[in-house]
């Protein structure tokens, strides 16, 4: 929740405020904190065109702390964030979360681990009415502190670490900054990989089109915008057109495993926005596959080791293969 400060005259008897325009100031409280400035109003101002919200902020409309931001300003704490006037429509409150509880994979007083299920957002927004944290946090009212430590796209599962106290999330966000992690992906691309190639050492730059769709694309080192950003991949298992990978990630960037592999002439089966999109609908209808169809990306956050936020033990958590994943490589594995 955040705290509104709303510049409205008094009420005289006209409509409520739901529906007037009027300058907001809102508080970015525990839950907020870490957020993008886009995705922290699009949450904010459930029923503005996404294509709105991101003009407000180009045309510096939108204030933090009393000075301009870009969309991909990240809220502390305690920051004052200046909504401009906005219309919102009228729309009956949209259903809450369900509640759901997802398959743990490590859990104590300080924070849990559950495997997320391809299909599943982590969170609200961008069009998303819920995720996982919102649906975590409706199974367990009970908790006082509930929040994401990284995230996973929608469409890659396994392990996603949450903190279960303010002191937990602050340990290990420094951790997946200061790349002291260790994150393993399985990854099913197309075609053969070179054995030789184990490094991908290519700047990625981020942006995002008006509707608000990000896209990440491979640039130079030199090009403006561009970052670092460094994987390793090993070759794991053959599979005739294709190959399984071992990637781990040197740099936490948007869509990195997606882009570099791509990048390098070997997609990932099943990616809707970087991959080779006929194959992925031969795939969905199960084309070659004995009646296996595979619907989703094939990439899967199978390891990840990190230090514990009080003990500082290493902590090393897996999560298995999911099941879909395994009988498509039983098909495309078998020999000929």
């Amino acid at each position: 929740m955040v705290r509104r400060i709303i510049d409205a005259p008094a009420h005289d008897g006209a409509p409520p405020p739901a529906a007037r325009a009027t300058v907001q100031r809102v508080n970015v409280d525990e839950g907020a904190a870490g957020q993008r400035l886009d995705n922290f109003l699009l949450r904010l101002l459930k029923g503005v065109p996404k294509t709105h919200v991101y003009r407000v902020i180009r045309s510096g409309e939108v204030r933090v702390n009393r000075g301009r931001a870009s969309a991909d300003t990240r809220l502390s704490l305690g920051d004052e964030v200046r909504v401009p006037p906005v219309r919102v429509a009228t729309r009956t409150a949209a259903a809450p979360a369900p509640a759901r509880e997802f398959p743990v994979l490590y859990e104590d007083e300080h924070l849990i681990a559950v495997d997320k299920p391809s299909g599943v957002a982590v969170h609200g927004g961008s069009g998303v009415s819920f995720g996982v944290i919102e649906q975590l946090r409706r199974a367990r009212p009970q908790a006082r502190f509930l929040e994401l430590v990284h995230r996973l796209d929608k469409q890659t599962s396994g392990v996603l670490l949450l903190a279960k106290k303010r002191s937990a999330l602050t340990a290990l966000q420094e951790q997946f900054r200061a790349r002291d992690t260790d994150k393993t992906y399985a990854a099913l691309v197309i075609g053969t990989w070179p054995a030789a190639r184990k490094v991908i050492d290519v700047a990625l730059h981020r942006s995002t089109t008006p509707d608000g769709v990000r896209r990440v694309h491979a640039v130079a080192d030199d090009a403006q915008g561009g970052r670092r950003s460094i994987t390793l991949v090993k070759v794991a298992r053959r599979c005739q057109a294709y190959t399984l990978l071992d990637v781990t990630i040197k740099t936490g960037r948007t869509h990195q495993i997606r882009v570099h592999l791509a990048h390098e002439g070997h997609a990932i089966v099943g990616d809707d926005q970087y991959g080779d999109f006929e194959l992925n609908r031969q795939l969905a209808r199960g084309e070659g596959l004995a009646g296996a169809r595979f619907q989703r990306m094939f990439l899967h956050a199978r390891r990840l080791a990190f230090d514990h936020p009080a003990s500082a033990e290493r902590i090393v958590l897996e999560a298995a293969l999911p099941a879909e994943c395994v009988r498509l490589l039983g098909v495309l594995c078998e020999p000929h």
